[in-house]
């Protein structure tokens, strides 16, 4: 990091960088796994997308990354869902 260059802090993890934020989360944290609801195709993204591309339907992508040490930490699909 520069000098004098500021430093921004994950909201979720205090991880300190030397770059502006997506809505102050980092990089570990801002690729999201979502599973379309309906035909469980499985993407990584920092938002769900509207139309799914494999059953091509507007269904809804549910959240399915893991945010806790017991499946593994960000960057991890949850064993659960």
């Amino acid at each position: 990091m520069k000098k004098g260059q500021e430093k921004y802090v994950c909201a979720l993890c205090d991880q300190t960088v030397g770059g502006k934020l997506e809505g102050d989360i980092c990089p570990i944290w801002s690729m999201t796994y979502w599973k379309c609801y309906k035909c469980e195709f499985l993407i990584r993204a920092p938002k769900p997308l509207d139309v799914c591309p494999k059953c091509g339907e507007n269904c809804g992508f549910i959240d399915v990354t893991c945010y806790t040490p017991e499946c593994g930490g960000p960057g991890q699909i949850g064993s659960r869902l």
